[in-house]
């Protein structure tokens, strides 16, 4: 099971951390994502046709994988910069992560890691996921992925581009989540007690 590379690798058409957002978002919206939709989403980050075979990679190990992808996005969701780095600083403790540098079937090198001899699915994934976003929180400072904030949305994303952090997955999420603030306080401002001139504190 090789693990892509991560960050300025990712021009060569690999991201570990876009692997495990897109995964882990496939198995939310459908937590009994089929086998072979897994295997493909899979292959499409570069894993090798061998280790997604069915006598590899079957329902059990499918299941693994969508347990941890389950735990991942919990993780992948929180907000906070110091309660993700304990998240992540526990999850690469938990896997015993032991990085190492590799290159393959062309490709630079980059970071592989995995849980010793036949690592189990869903260790690599905890083990290399945690990796790939410790990897984008000290090169960015800041958590740059998250769950779109958007009102019925909370798609999984990842925000490495330039600028600020974002808090959706997409333009149009980022105008309906701006739309709802606006109505909202609209809402607010017309709620009794709240319009022109109404007081703001206690009485004298």
């Amino acid at each position: 099971m090789g693990d892509p590379p991560t960050t300025g690798a990712a021009a060569a058409g690999f991201s570990a951390a876009g692997r495990l957002i897109e995964l882990a978002e496939a198995v939310r919206a459908d937590p009994a994502l089929p086998r072979d939709e897994l295997a493909a989403l899979l292959a499409r980050h570069g894993e090798h046709p061998a280790d997604l075979a069915p006598e590899a990679f079957g329902e059990p190990e499918a299941a693994e994988l969508r347990a941890a992808a389950r735990r991942m996005a919990l993780v992948i969701a929180e907000t906070d910069e110091d309660r993700m780095a304990e998240a992540l600083n526990g999850l690469l403790e938990e896997c015993g992560t032991r990085p190492r540098l590799t290159r393959h079937d062309g490709h630079p090198w980059h970071l592989h890691v995995d849980r010793g001899d036949g690592a189990r699915w869903g260790d690599w994934l905890l083990a290399s996921g945690a990796l790939a976003l410790a990897q984008l929180l000290t090169e960015y400072g800041r958590i740059a992925w998250g769950a779109c904030a958007a009102p019925g949305c909370g798609r999984l994303f990842l925000g490495t581009g330039p600028g600020s952090a974002r808090r959706y997955c997409t333009p149009t999420c980022a105008t309906r989540g701006r739309v709802a603030a606006h109505r909202r306080r609209r809402r607010e401002a017309a709620a009794p007690g709240r319009g022109p001139g109404a007081a703001t504190g206690p009485l004298p």
